[in-house]
């Protein structure tokens, strides 16, 4: 039995979607794995008495093999290779440390963080570096990249990545192929409207970089914002 066939308020992904995944209960997170039951139980049905079996604990059911899986009705080749599968991406999850997350302090932490995508181009390319409460870096995107000597952001995509990032602050920077470090009247303005858009969404504009091949101006540390 199929679960579209299930009542809505018994499916587990329709649950996933509407509440989340920490709603569903440990045979419903087996049953998505699985997708179907068999002729006789539901996939909610099938995966509790596979759990039963190992006293409702994941890591006696990481033990199984295939062929054990295989062993219940409604588990072929496939589905007991799922099973397989989603146990051990969980296992190494679980070897694995936490990806500690750069911080930026000042413009210096931004533009040694920055100067490996933005230095050494003939053209101009517009970067963000997204930012938590903590400074700590969630996400690095190029926005736009330009001719020779302009490269122009949209203002709505920039703050769109931050949203969906959840980040409350945003370093830009942009290069000068020429090696003018000297903001232009258009860097100016472009800050000026980003800052104010910032403001309005509570996302704060940390630093806007201008860097050329071996060095960098801040508006930050020029008093520009």
């Amino acid at each position: 039995m199929s679960i579209k066939f299930l009542a809505e308020d018994d499916r587990p992904r329709e649950k996933f979607l509407l509440k989340g995944r920490k709603s569903l209960s440990d045979s419903e997170l087996l049953a998505i794995i699985m997708g179907s039951g068999n002729k006789d139980e539901t996939a909610i049905e099938l995966s509790r008495k596979i759990l039963s079996s190992v006293n409702n604990n994941w890591h006696q059911l990481s033990l199984l093999s295939v062929e054990d899986l295989m062993k219940f009705k409604g588990i072929g080749r496939v589905k007991a290779i799922s099973i397989v599968t989603a146990l051990e991406i969980g296992r190494r999850r679980n070897n694995q440390g936490i990806v500690d997350k750069p911080v930026i302090s000042n413009s210096n932490d931004a533009y040694h963080i920055l100067k490996e995508h933005l230095s050494d181009l003939r053209t101009e390319e517009f970067w963000a570096v997204f930012l938590n409460q903590s400074n700590k870096i969630v996400h690095i995107s190029k926005l736009t990249e330009g001719g020779i000597n302009q490269s122009i952001v949209d203002i709505r995509i920039l703050f769109k990545v931050a949203l969906d990032h959840f980040s409350t602050g945003i370093i830009i920077a942009h290069n000068h192929p020429s090696g003018n470090l000297k903001p232009s009247k258009e860097d100016l303005h472009i800050t000026k409207k980003i800052n104010e858009a910032g403001s309005f969404l509570n996302i704060q504009l940390l630093d806007h970089l201008i860097l050329i091949q071996d060095s960098y101006l801040s508006f930050a540390d020029e008093g520009l914002l």
